[in-house]
């Protein structure tokens, strides 16, 4: 990421919108905003298998599922936050991934330029691909502050969006008992 760059894109910014940069509140704004986006989006220098370190044999086939995950990410519409959990759920086929590791993985797609719907997917897609489950769920609930606090302006919105793969799809029983689980918990 290159910092001089952003240090500069932001000042430029701030002279646009006819702000004094030399003014004592905004002397570090350009380092700071640098600094902010090398933290924001940090998961776009991240390979999500480094979170596959914790994969354990277990003879387990019920449903793995952790909920609320606390998440952030950037739109890159706007380039500006949305902010809400994941909920994310695998019917294991032999193996199970350290707990820790899940939201780990959330973070890792999530602290990248993105939007909701692909963010839900690459979480599916990368569960199904290296853990080899029977099923993977995702559902993710998010604020975004594009349409809360500019534009629309409808701020307590939530948008959903899921991710089905495998048994989960193609078994009405076995998706009902995965949304069962992920939504109960939310009553």
């Amino acid at each position: 990421m290159d910092l001089e760059r952003i240090e500069k894109a932001t000042l430029e910014i701030l002279e646009s919108v006819g702000e004094d940069p030399q003014r004592e509140g905004l002397k570090r704004t350009p380092m700071r905003v640098a600094r902010m986006y090398e933290e924001l989006l940090a998961g776009a220098k991240e390979d999500p298998k480094e979170h596959l370190t914790s994969i354990f044999n277990e003879d387990y086939d019920e449903i793995v599922l952790l909920r609320d995950i606390p998440f952030f990410s950037i739109c890159e519409h706007h380039l500006m936050p949305f902010i809400g959990k994941a909920h994310v759920a695998y019917l294991p086929a032999g193996v199970v991934l350290g707990v820790s590791k899940l939201a780990r993985i959330v973070d890792c797609f999530a602290r990248r330029l993105q939007v909701q719907e692909r963010l839900t997917d690459q979480i599916a897609d990368f569960l199904m691909e290296h853990l080899k489950p029977q099923g993977s769920a995702v559902v993710l609930e998010a604020s975004h502050s594009c349409m809360t606090i500019r534009g629309i302006k409808k701020p307590g919105s939530t948008m959903v969006t899921s991710s089905v793969r495998g048994i989960f799809r193609k078994d009405p029983r076995s998706r009902s008992e995965v949304m069962s689980l992920i939504h109960n918990g939310n009553k």
